[in-house]
């Protein structure tokens, strides 16, 4: 028996669909509600019957009981959506990018009164985690680095979500590792980030650490979105008992 209902936004976009495939797979999880714009086309009956289909979230909400919702939409779309499921009582995976400081300290705060999970994932890939992790780690001794992450010329947001992660975790382990040598002099400034769009390329991304007659590459590829399911099942899974703002699939690892 499925313990946790699960909706998704963006259902049929590219993301969208792996993710409700993966989630129907699963037999912890069950897939009630497919959210995308796209099902009023005429077209609509061609899509796959994984669960319901609604065409806005605001009736999936009113219809379907949901635990958790998974956003796979736009910039402009995921801070609406998030909001408007926090609301209704119903905990939030979002993969989409683009929330900035501000909305996700308004999605924070709102995920505390509602006592509900808001887990914000620039990226669902463990290799990716883990090339973040290893990243932050090796900037306590060679803090010169600049990142550089190429993507597949769709992707509507440069840099991604995951660089701007990765310079944000860098900037952190600069800090504390200047703190602990109790150092007068600051870290090292803000991370360059390069970005590249190009056909061929799916999810890469590379940080760069320069030293004294030394360079260091920690490189993660993303050959195929399959690597980014068991995250995103992970991620349900364990937002269902969450609280409040939680921002890296590395929380949870």
């Amino acid at each position: 028996m499925a313990d946790i209902a699960v909706g998704v936004t963006g259902a049929l976009g590219s993301m969208g669909r792996m993710v409700c495939a993966a989630v129907a797979a699963d037999p912890e999880l069950a897939l009630v509600a497919t959210i995308d714009p796209s099902y009023a086309e005429p077209h609509s009956e061609d899509f796959p019957a994984q669960a319901p289909h609604f065409v806005s979230l605001d009736s999936a909400l009113s219809t379907a009981r949901l635990d958790v919702l998974v956003d796979f939409t736009r910039p402009d779309a995921v801070l609406g959506n998030t909001l408007a499921a926090l609301e209704a009582g119903v905990a939030v995976v979002v993969g989409t990018t683009g929330l900035a400081p501000a909305d996700l300290e308004r999605i924070g705060l709102l995920a505390e009164e509602k006592g509900r999970a808001a887990f914000i994932v620039p990226n669902f890939a463990l290799g990716a985690v883990l090339m973040m992790r290893f990243a932050a780690e090796a900037a306590r001794v060679l803090p010169a680095c600049e990142i550089v992450e190429l993507h597949h010329p769709r992707k509507l947001d440069a840099p991604s979500g995951t660089a701007k992660r990765t310079a944000e975790l860098i900037a952190a382990a600069r800090e504390e590792a200047a703190a602990q040598v109790a150092s007068s002099a600051p870290a090292a400034g803000g991370v360059p980030i390069h970005s590249v769009r190009l056909p061929g390329l799916v999810a890469h991304q590379e940080v760069i650490f320069g030293g004294l007659g030394e360079t260091l590459t920690i490189r993660h590829d993303s050959l195929s979105r399959e690597c980014f399911m068991p995250g995103v099942v992970l991620a349900v899974k364990r937002s269902a008992s969450l609280q409040g703002l939680v921002v890296g699939l590395e929380n949870i690892l």
